[in-house]
């Protein structure tokens, strides 16, 4: 395989409206932006380049990160290297402000993804499931869901986007706060790009 460059794109901005927790003790935007850099930050001291497809806090459109990711991918295909693309959010089960009790990650894959796209988030799932951070619904046999998400549809690279557990899940929101937690879903994402690699 060809040498890897991960692009991570860390959610939403800080406008997004309705992101956060019940208590508001736990922002989407800032969480996910905290757990993209640290994760480019372990991929770099292994060897592997990673970038950040949003490093400003503002919340960039949908269309402007695409674009972004087609500028990346065109410039590392030129460089001789292969990319691949994490989109890094949290799950909600409601948006009335309360707390819930579906519990648990999930890993969305486009319905036009690539082998290449189900294969990374088949391993993601197993780097959750592994941790005990599976979902506590509905687990498709692939163990990723198919849904219809900009950021996957258009994307020219393998792309996959984690539900990193629920904003509105107390002992959730409790987990991802804390610094265990935030550890433990660095890792995750980080050896099962590992393993990606590995297979290729």
């Amino acid at each position: 395989m060809k040498k890897l460059l991960v692009i991570l794109d860390n959610g939403h901005g800080e406008k997004t409206k309705g992101k956060c927790s019940p208590d508001k003790s736990l922002y989407e935007w800032e969480w996910t932006r905290e757990i993209a850099l640290h994760l480019c930050k372990k991929l770099t001291l292994n060897g592997i380049e990673s970038i950040l497809l949003v490093p400003e806090d503002t919340d960039i459109p949908l269309s402007k990160r695409v674009k972004r990711e087609k500028n990346i991918t065109r410039q590392a295909n030129q460089a001789g290297k292969e990319t691949c693309l994490i989109s890094i959010h949290i799950d909600a089960a409601g948006k009335d402000d309360k707390w819930k009790t579906a519990r648990g990650g999930s890993v969305r894959v486009s319905p036009k993804s690539s082998e290449n796209s189900k294969e990374l988030a088949h391993l993601l799932y197993a780097e959750a499931e592994a941790r005990g951070l599976q979902g506590d619904r509905y687990v498709p046999k692939e163990k990723y869901w198919i849904g219809d998400y900009t950021i996957l549809n258009n994307t020219s690279c393998p792309a996959v986007l984690t539900e990193n557990l629920f904003q509105d899940n107390k002992n959730d929101v409790g987990y991802l706060l804390s610094e265990n937690g935030k550890h433990e879903i660095v890792d995750l994402h980080f050896q099962a790009i590992l393993k990606y690699i590995k297979n290729k």
